[in-house]
């Protein structure tokens, strides 16, 4: 007894009395967890900082972080691993690893809807089928080699299907992320790739629990086959049990009102007790969660209300404890030899071949491009945590030793990683697809009479009355007509309810507009759906789903998509109650520069201070006065052009006030161009000559329209006048006027001067401000699409505000 007691140590006890009386908390489970938690945080969130410029998922980062902390690497200090890994912790981590990968795996099943399962086409059935059955076969062919080598006495069918699963596995979140990163998701590719990576998500989850229920050690095969009966006789339970019960639970949850704690608390009970359940049947406990995930109705709110109660803390916490204890399992130093490495290449190859060709071939017979056939292969060779799954699975059941568990491993981190720089040089849409020309690029033209495109853009619902009241404004007469595409911008976020979102966008890629966008209740649509009944405007709901430092990407490719004249964005600040402006979010801001810059048409910035109140407008109730501020230059102009436009409205009236520089003023701002010879704006000069005469030959009678001229020498004078004006409902400026007397500086270069002075708080006016930037082909530089040359800050402001000079 004595020998046993001092062979095996002791227990852990759970907290520590403190370090004041002689403690170590390092010594008790419930302090070490916490440091073990808190370092593989902050390791992989400092792996995923460092690969995101690589545009890699997080998942590599986390792999990675795990391995590092292990044997691999730290871990080769047997101090360090002995303090924050001991191996009587173990046993807790492994605990709240698998208790986090449960509750994740339950999120990974609200991501995965089975009625698109049902949806597959045939190309994408045909891929997917290809992508599981070729490299399966070639899995269980490398099989018979490591068998022969490095995997000599493990059980024979086990193990033959466990390298099948591994190498024929696609992961469908991990894909998810990778495509909305690389804008493909409104691709014939990106479309593909998600039905396929669904239905071989899918298998991949049956052949696991096949090569599971085959990796019992001891008994007899036909208890291989019970187990696998009873776990799909319990599944099939669940799927007539569970859903009604679910459907009543999400009946009960209406829109707008916060879901009922008593049905969350249920719903994650039985997401354990499924664990249970498929644990004592011999599959593992993170079948029973995956498919009480898969059957909770995924309309309503009562769905996301999950997500948001689960998803931070697994995600955040507890999953990358997984990684850590996958990690502690892998041991990169049993990789040693020509042999070995050798081995390492022939699975890599083996892996890449069998997903690539097998998904190639059968997409160019389904007449697939062979570019696209080729990007889609790559694509379908993403590996994930399903696959860390399978091979943890593997390890723990004996089917896999430490050099064929390390092997594979490194096998995952490297088809994930090759996936997005492979996709990017063989498959670039952008650049395949030839710039789409359109005559209309902005609102200024000479054929009014043509139909207007514009593309508007929104954060939240607290976007959405100003914008359409906007285009309510913006409807002009019958015979010109409207089309508006309300682009939705949504940012892509590490969080597993962002795959939510893919998954949505993904149905028709992007944009979206079904009717099985009504049965989720989707305010945004409904609104959108309202308008456009009780109005005579074609408008289109679309979404985009980026990373807000690139999500301008879309924006831009979107207007060029859809031919819109011009691109309407919300301002980064929104009204408080006391009138003021505060800032929503500054990444929205840059957003708005990017698109300035890159824009392939005129761009409009929205300051919403409550334009037509909180909600919709309707047509007959539409009572508002428009002023135009005109000072000269194309931005100008295109104020105007879009103003005329809204004062064909009837129940909109507009005010047009062109501010002159006296013949002093006048005279030194010719000597400021005279110095600055290249800046020189004579073109623009006599086009807004032009433009003025046509404006008042075919505007001055109507009576709708009001025309004012005032000469102003100095700032001062130009603010009074504005002043007049400041009960407006909607102020039309442009962002970069030819002549503006107003202030030294801009302090908000994309609304420029103009804007800039309305918005400030030192300006008393509860108007809305609509800044236009107009459209220039001569502004667009070769480093993008129609990159502006006067987005520089100090540059433009000194060449564009010529009176500057004279303020000062």
């Amino acid at each position: 007894m004595a020998a046993n007691a001092s062979a095996c140590p002791a227990a852990m006890k759970a907290t520590s009395n403190g370090l004041f009386q002689g403690d170590n908390p390092l010594h008790f489970s419930l302090p070490l967890v916490i440091v073990q938690i808190c370092l593989v945080v902050a390791l992989t969130r400092i792996l995923a900082f460092l690969l995101r410029p690589l545009r890699q998922p997080r998942v590599i980062a986390e792999i990675v972080g795990g391995i590092l902390l292990g044997p691999s690497a730290l871990g080769r200090n047997e101090d360090y691993l002995t303090a924050i890994f001991p191996s009587r912790s173990l046993t807790v981590l492994d605990t709240l690893a698998n208790l986090g990968l449960l509750f994740f795996l339950f999120l990974v099943g609200l991501e995965l809807d089975p009625r698109s399962l049902r949806r597959t086409g045939k190309k994408a059935l045909s891929v997917a089928v290809a992508g599981i059955s070729f490299p399966f076969a070639l899995g269980v062919g490398t099989s018979f080699v490591l068998k022969g080598s490095i995997s000599k006495g493990v059980d024979g069918p086990p193990f033959l299907v466990f390298m099948g699963v591994a190498l024929s596995i696609t992961a469908f979140p991990v894909l998810a992320r990778i495509l909305a990163e690389l804008k493909l998701l409104a691709t014939d590719v990106g479309r593909m790739a998600m039905s396929a990576a669904a239905v071989n998500d899918v298998a991949a989850w049956i052949l696991l629990a096949l090569a599971i229920a085959l990796s019992g050690t001891g008994r007899s095969p036909l208890v291989s086959l019970w187990v696998f009966l009873c776990g799909g006789g319990f599944v099939l339970c669940l799927s007539i049990i569970v859903p009604p019960i679910f459907k009543w639970m999400a009946q009960r949850c209406p829109e707008g009102e916060p879901v009922d704690e008593l049905y969350v608390c249920a719903t994650l009970a039985a997401v354990l007790a499924a664990g249970f359940v498929t644990d004592a049947i011999g599959i593992h406990a993170l079948f029973g969660a995956f498919v009480i995930g898969v059957l909770v109705p995924k309309e309503g709110p009562f769905a996301g209300a999950l997500m948001e109660k689960v998803e931070d803390l697994v995600s955040g916490l507890f999953l990358p404890l997984y990684f850590v204890s996958s990690g502690l399992k892998t041991n990169i130093a049993t990789i040693r030899g020509v042999q070995s490495w050798s081995l390492l290449v022939l699975v890599i190859v083996t892996a890449c071949f069998g997903k690539i060709v097998g998904t190639v071939v059968v997409s160019l017979l389904c007449k697939v491009p062979f570019q696209e056939a080729l990007a889609l292969g790559i694509l379908m060779n993403t590996k994930g945590l399903v696959e860390l799954i399978v091979l943890n699975i593997g390890k723990d059941r004996k089917v896999l030793n430490d050099q064929t568990f390390a092997i594979l491993v490194l096998m995952a981190i490297f088809t994930t990683f090759i996936t997005t720089p492979l996709v990017m040089a063989v498959y670039k849409p952008a650049k395949r697809m030839s710039k789409a020309y359109y005559k209309y690029r902005k609102i200024e033209r000479n054929d009014s009479n043509t139909l207007l495109r514009i593309l508007t853009c929104f954060h939240s619902t607290t976007n959405i009355p100003a914008m359409i009241n906007l285009i309510e404004a913006s409807r002009g007469t019958e015979k010109e007509g409207l089309r508006v595409y309300a682009l939705h911008l949504m940012e892509l976020s590490e969080r597993p309810s962002a795959i939510r979102m893919v998954h949505k966008a993904r149905k028709n890629g992007l944009p979206f507009w079904n009717k099985g966008w009504h049965s989720d209740h989707n305010q945004i649509v409904v609104a959108f759906e309202a308008f456009r009944q009780l109005s005579r405007v074609s408008i289109r709901p679309m979404t985009a789903i980026s990373p807000l430092n690139n999500i301008h990407e879309d924006i831009c490719t979107s207007a060029e998509r859809e031919r819109a004249s011009i691109i309407i964005l919300p301002f980064h600040k929104q009204q408080r109650f006391d009138g003021a402006l505060e800032v929503t979010r500054n990444d929205y801001r840059w957003v708005n520069r990017r698109v300035l810059e890159h824009a392939p048409c005129s761009v409009g910035i929205l300051v919403d201070r409550g334009l037509g109140g909180s909600t919709q407008v309707s047509a007959s109730n539409v009572c508002s006065t428009i002023t135009v501020l005109f000072f000269g230059g194309g931005d100008d102009r295109e104020a105007l052009a879009y103003g005329a436009r809204m004062a064909e409205h009837p129940g909109i009236s507009l005010t047009v006030i062109h501010f002159i520089a006296s013949p002093e003023t006048a005279q030194e701002a010719v000597n400021v161009k005279v110095d600055n010879c290249e800046n020189s704006n004579t073109s623009e000069g006599s086009g807004d000559e032009k433009f003025l005469v046509e404006f008042k030959q075919k505007f001055v009678k109507d009576s709708s329209i009001k025309f004012e001229e005032r000469v102003v020498r100095i700032a001062a004078e130009t603010i009074e006048v504005i002043l007049e004006y400041s009960r407006s409902d909607l102020f039309l400026v442009g962002r970069m006027p030819e002549v503006a007397t107003l202030v030294e500086k801009s302090d908000c270069l994309e609304l420029g001067p103009v804007g800039s002075l309305l918005t400030s708080p030192d300006f008393s006016t509860s108007a809305s401000v609509l800044v236009v930037q107009q459209y220039h082909s001569q502004r667009v530089s070769t480093s993008g699409p129609s990159k502006r040359v006067d987005v520089l800050p100090e540059e433009d402001l000194e060449s564009n505000n010529v009176l500057q000079k004279i303020i000062l």
